[in-house]
């Protein structure tokens, strides 16, 4: 576990949260619903099945996500934003209008 003496500016300590090709478009779809893992593999296309379920791993083990197994057959899996998550929004809001105004500029 990284303590604060670890780090070398609060950019850094952002960016071990949302650091990842695909995290902060994970985060950005559960603010919007509680999905499962199938939707989201067709939320991002482009995430192979083995990166996508080691970057929600990443997401839970580090309280961004909530990962729910309901016990029927077959096994359903839930993912949610967590409180701690939420805290997240300006930041991936911030990059969603960024890329907004890109886009609108060079498309």
């Amino acid at each position: 576990m990284n303590t604060s003496n670890d780090f070398i500016c609060p950019v850094e300590v952002a960016l071990k949260f949302i650091g990842g090709k695909y995290k902060p478009i994970i985060i950005w779809h559960l603010f919007h619903n509680t999905l499962r893992f199938n939707q989201l593999s067709k939320l991002i296309p482009k995430a192979t099945q083995k990166v996508l379920t080691q970057q929600l791993r990443e997401l839970e083990r580090d309280g961004i996500i909530h990962r729910e197994v309901f016990p029927v057959v077959p096994p359903k899996t839930e993912y949610s934003i967590t409180e701690f998550g939420k805290t997240l929004f300006p930041i991936i809001s911030a990059m969603a209008d960024f890329g907004k105004i890109f886009l609108r500029e060079k498309g």
